[in-house]
């Protein structure tokens, strides 16, 4: 799963927080934070308050809900004993305390079709550093409101909670914290709503499924933050396996309203053969990585979000290096509008965001060795949406239409329009490398038999895939790449005949700070 880098192929929220007036995240460590700003008054992003719900957790009901069955924290193991002797669609009310499984690694709860497990106010779930997971199995509908669940130790790219992406799961006003693997899994029509997912090992939430299937998830009001503790990309350096969330192969998802804040990686990551997200009104601030990333996906409308110092320590770590690859704090990878594929749109809208001191802007780009069955393909085994056998992607006939266009994801039919792009680099304290927005790929050289070797791709992203910038605002000193990372244009260069893109655009470059 995921990528192993991201470029290489040449050498119901209760109480609101203030969209921008956040205190400093933890996301950048070495890096001095910035002293919050309050938004732009000629902000064009409506984006509304998102919750902090960390701090102000929602809390459950005091006496138990007549019917339900009470558990008892005195008791170890009583939560997983009562769900066992109970009928399905029965509701668990968990008395105030620190409750325990049994000391084994495999002794989580298992629910039934419908079970609800209500939290009373301080009710807490703890593995104890000992088991691997909270709540597992394949029966659809479940409910946990109200709970802290913390001190699990699931394996990497496992779950915690709904660990085998069961169906139709609702999580609303449940703080999970302090886990090892992924906080949270996600099943079809899943409910993620005003939740904390905070400080757990790999992902706040891991959006997989073993075989897909996951179509319908709303990701709601919830405060994502502090995650990847256990810093997996140095541990497997490139692995691409971290972040506040990842979401693979989901057909039909609505982000909105979150707060992503002070992740150890990226924010948001979409990462293979995903489809129809809508991404609105959300904050994404301070996370170390990109804040959002759609890579080998589809279809999407990003709007109204904010995007706040973002990539500081990702961002710096690469230019320090001599890397003039432009990372970008929304870095669109492979990924673009297709047609035939069913969706609320058929491009990658990308409108009335706001992004302010980040590391960079956007970019889009292509890695012309990156298709199906090539050893450049890091989502081994994945092919595109529009190939369902694989095997038909080789010699001679990937050559022809309609293969020549189908075997490879596309950046193609991306508008990025009427967003406010800010940046002061003395805020950002960098110099160069964190002012770009960029439409590039790669030489094509992988492997022997690839139709795309050479400018192909190049050429097809900058100037034949109808992707356009246009109607955008610009603050401060902002550089343009386009076809390579070499080519780095000024303002005018950029709307000029070669390029065309950001008609209808305004810079200032001394209005950033």
């Amino acid at each position: 799963m995921g990528i192993r880098r991201r470029h290489r192929a040449w050498g119901a929220a209760p109480l609101a927080l203030a969209l921008l007036t956040a205190t400093g995240c933890d996301g950048t460590p070495g890096v001095p934070a910035a002293e919050p700003t309050a938004a732009p008054s000629t902000s064009t992003s409506a984006a509304r308050s998102v919750a902090r719900v960390c701090a102000n957790p929602v809390t459950g009901p005091a006496k138990a809900p007549a019917g339900a069955v009470t558990v008892d924290p005195a008791v170890v193991g009583d939560l997983a004993a009562k769900t066992r002797s109970s009928p399905a669609n029965t509701t668990f009310w968990l008395r105030p305390g620190k409750h325990r499984l049994a000391p084994d690694r495999y002794a989580q709860v298992i629910p039934k079709k419908g079970d609800r497990y209500l939290g009373a106010p301080g009710a807490v779930l703890d593995g104890g550093k000992k088991n691997q997971y909270a709540f597992s199995g394949t029966a659809r509908d479940v409910t946990v409101r109200y709970l802290t669940v913390q001190h699990f130790v699931a394996p990497q790219n496992e779950g915690v909670v709904n660990h085998d992406s069961a169906d139709g799961w609702v999580i609303e006003n449940t703080t999970i914290q302090d886990n090892a693997g992924a906080g949270l899994m996600a099943g079809a029509h899943q409910r993620v709503r005003a939740n904390c997912l905070r400080d757990n090992g790999q992902y706040g939430m891991n959006a997989y499924k073993n075989g897909g299937g996951i179509s319908g998830l709303v990701v709601e009001d919830n405060e994502i933050t502090g995650n990847n503790t256990d810093d997996w990309e140095r541990r497997q350096q490139g692995c691409g396996c971290t972040g506040g969330v990842k979401f693979w192969a989901v057909d039909g998802a609505d982000i909105r309203g979150n707060w992503v804040h002070g992740n150890h990686g990226a924010g948001l990551w979409a990462d293979t053969d995903n489809n129809d997200f809508l991404i609105e009104d959300n904050v994404l601030d301070a996370n170390d990585g990109a804040a959002l990333i759609y890579e080998t996906s589809y279809n999407a409308v990003i709007r109204d979000n904010t995007f706040r110092r973002n990539n500081w320590v990702e961002g710096r770590r690469y230019a320090d290096r001599g890397d003039t690859f432009p990372y970008a704090t929304i870095y669109l990878s492979e990924s673009g509008g297709e047609p035939r594929i069913r969706a609320r749109t058929d491009k990658i809208e990308i409108y009335r965001n706001v992004l302010e001191n980040n590391w960079s802007g956007i970019t889009l780009w292509e890695n012309a060795d990156r298709f199906c069955n090539s050893p450049a393909n890091t989502s081994s085994g994945d092919c595109t949406l529009l190939v369902k056998n694989t095997g038909r992607c080789v010699q001679p006939a990937i050559d022809k239409a309609p293969l020549y266009a189908d075997c490879r994801w596309k950046t193609q039919r991306v508008d990025i329009h009427g967003n406010r792009f800010v940046l002061d680099k003395s805020v950002v304290q960098c110099t160069q490398m964190c002012d770009r927005m960029a439409v590039l790929s790669n030489y094509g050289t992988y492997p022997d038999w690839s139709p795309y070797k050479g400018e192909r791709v190049a050429e097809a992203i900058t100037h034949k895939q109808d992707n356009h910038w246009h109607d955008n605002v610009y603050l401060g000193p902002w550089q343009f790449a386009a076809y390579d990372p070499s080519r780095v244009l000024d303002f005018d260069e950029w709307q000029g005949t070669d390029y065309r893109q950001d008609t209808g655009s305004t810079l200032d470059p001394r209005a950033g700070g």
